[in-house]
Formats: structure tokens, sequence, C-alpha cells
């Protein structure tokens, strides 16, 4: 058994997550299991959103997770051995009003991760995709009679 290490990462921040990889494997030696499970979301008519903050979040939904899985899958196909989990959403497949910039970057991580499952089948490393549906992920209360912030719950 190994004793619990808290490694602190801004999956947002693409320059240090190869680091931060590196110092996980010099740590562990190996990463059996990777749960990519961050995500950042936005509310807005696509004309309202920066294009600076489109981009924001296509790194942490898109460039974060690729980045990391890319950091640790050499790793992973030297021992053929390994799995791989996106925890993504239901955006990923299907689109709504005023999440263009979130649904975009789900989408594109489907389809990435997608194309590994297939290339990693003949290293014997699963690739799974989950893809819930709407969750509540801060806790807020809404207003009395804000019917929209408490449907997305």
């Amino acid at each position: 058994t190994y004793a619990p290490k808290l490694i602190l990462l801004d999956i947002t921040d693409i320059n240090c997550i190869r680091d931060v990889a590196k110092e996980i494997l010099n740590c562990y030696g190996c990463v059996d299991i990777l749960i990519n499970n961050a995500s950042m979301k936005v509310k807005g008519a696509v004309q309202s959103i920066s294009l600076e903050l489109d981009k924001k979040i296509m790194d942490a939904n898109y460039f974060g997770p690729i980045t990391l899985t890319k950091a640790i899958l050499p790793s992973m196909i030297s021992r053929r051995t390994g799995q791989i989990v996106l925890i993504n959403s239901i955006q990923g497949k299907i689109g709504i009003p005023f999440r263009a910039a979130y649904a975009a970057s789900k989408h594109a991580a489907v389809g990435f991760f997608d194309c590994l499952r297939a290339e990693m089948e003949e290293f014997d490393i699963s690739v799974s995709t989950v893809n819930p549906t709407f969750i509540c992920s801060y806790h807020r209360q809404p207003a009395p009679g804000n019917w929209e912030a408490s449907i997305w719950k």
C-alpha cells in the first residue's frame, strides 16, 4: 500500500500537466486507473460569451483531460494494462441553448476518447466515457419562482 499524497493540479494550466503526471509516475511508478473528472461550465448566449472564456472552457474540458491522458498513456502502453475514464456530460452528445462552449468542449472530448478507445484495444487498455445527465455541481438556492435554476438539477 502507498501513503496518500496530495498533488495539486490546475487542469486549465496545460503547461504544468506533464510535470504533475511525471511527479505522479515518479512517486507511484504507474497509474492503473486514470479518471478525468474536472470540468468548467458557463451559461450564456453565444454572442455574450467572450472568445477568451470559450478557450478557457476548452482548456478545462478538452485540452486538460487529453494532455493528462497523453502524459500517463506511455506508461500504460508499456505495461499493456490500464483503464482511462472520462466523466463527461450528456451535452457531449446533445447540445442545448446557452451552453455552446460547454457542449462544444464536451463533444470534442467524446470524439477524442472514442478514437482513443479503438486505438488502445490492442494494448488491453480500457477507455470509457460516462455521460451523465444534468447535475448540480455547486450549491446554491434558487430564488423563489426561479424555475430555470431548479430544472437543471
